[in-house]
């Protein structure tokens, strides 16, 4: 499988998916045809979230189509070269996803050789289950169970900063609550700028910042860019 997921997709300075296009470039191997899964998008229409991808991967030649516009989604998703999945809200995403029968023809179309590209939500959604998105569950996804296409949970965004007077927990502190749930788990904090690469049997962090893999009972472990997990 291939596999490219993203913390987020935008960084101060930059235009949105600017700091990944290089990445995504070397990635495409040819590839020209996409769907794009926009049901993590909430305050913008899907239709807009779309243009705005297809605006991004139209110079690289890539053609992509909202999974919601097709007159056969699963068809488009057999048929695609690329699976991108954006960002936004994860358990909406997850929820559109079952709800329409997606997620088992993308298991299966990635493991067929198509790449797939997520950012935030859509780096959740490549998970064994979406029990990491930093997100509102704003609705009831039917379950948290996702696509399984990477084997460790991936907690975007990661952080572990609080403002100054601010009594919630750190983002730390809440993945240890799901890993004394879930002693299971292991847990990969993928800070913003960060991504993670699955190429066949090689998967690479990379990225400017230091990632953490977290296990129950363990104290974290700092992973530079070029980690080979």
């Amino acid at each position: 499988m291939e596999l490219l997921l993203l913390s987020n997709s935008a960084l101060p300075g930059k235009a949105w998916l600017e700091h990944a296009l290089p990445l995504i470039r070397g990635a495409l191997n040819g590839r020209r045809s996409a769907v794009f899964i926009p049901f993590a998008g909430v305050t913008q229409t899907w239709d807009a979230y779309t243009a705005k991808t297809a605006a991004v991967f139209e110079p690289m030649d890539v053609s992509v189509v909202g999974i919601h516009n097709a007159a056969d989604p699963i068809a488009a998703i057999e048929n695609a070269d690329l699976v991108i999945v954006g960002g936004g809200n994860t358990f909406q995403l997850l929820k559109e996803s079952r709800e329409r029968g997606l997620l088992a023809p993308i298991v299966d179309v990635v493991k067929r050789g198509a790449l797939y590209i997520g950012w935030s939500a859509g780096s959740n959604l490549a998970c064994p289950t979406i029990r990491t998105t930093n997100d509102m569950p704003i609705v009831d996804p039917q379950g948290f169970d996702a696509l399984g296409l990477f084997p460790l949970q991936i907690n975007p965004h990661f952080t572990n900063a609080l403002p100054e007077g601010h009594q919630g927990e750190t983002r730390e502190q809440r993945i240890r609550e799901l890993l004394v749930a879930a002693p299971e788990l292991t847990v990969i904090g993928l800070p913003e700028g960060n991504w993670i690469q699955v190429s066949g049997e090689v998967t690479t962090l990379g990225g400017p910042n230091t990632n953490y893999l977290f296990k129950a009972g363990e104290e974290a472990v700092p992973l530079e860019a070029g980690h080979r997990l």
